[in-house]
């Protein structure tokens, strides 16, 4: 999997260091996009996760994982479609998972619910990744 930070080149030394160790940790980065075909709001959320990766310069191998039976739901721990996973953390955790073929309802910052996590909360989960990563630095 092949994920680097793009930033301006043009800072002063100590800075150019910083960014190479931010960028040493951001190549671990792991996504994957888990789908279940029947559920429309699957396409939407792609688009929506390739936004947040490109207005945050990152670029990152999108492993998506079409999901086909029960049985692979649960194998997967798949609590419904969409899930975005980041080094192997949802997004937004479901407190009560069950596993299997279904659509996810997502809780909106503003207390609705939608079939589609919102922007933020996808851009949420791909930081807390990369502040995670450069913690471990």
């Amino acid at each position: 999997m092949k994920c680097f930070f793009r930033e301006k080149r043009n800072y002063h030394v100590e800075a150019r260091q910083v960014r190479d160790v931010r960028n040493a940790r951001v190549k671990e980065l792991e996504i994957r996009f888990l789908y279940y075909e029947e559920c429309p709001s699957h396409e939407e959320t792609l688009e929506r996760l390739r936004k947040v990766l490109k207005e945050e310069r990152i670029e990152a191998d999108i492993e998506v994982v079409k999901v086909e039976t029960d049985e692979q739901a649960k194998k997967l721990r798949f609590p419904g479609s969409p899930t975005i996973l980041v080094n192997g953390h949802d997004i937004d955790p479901p407190s009560k998972p069950e596993y299997g073929l279904s659509c996810r309802a997502y809780q909106l910052e503003d207390g609705r619910i939608s079939p589609l996590p919102s922007v933020s909360m996808i851009r949420r989960g791909v930081r807390a990744a990369v502040d995670k990563n450069l913690k471990r630095g």
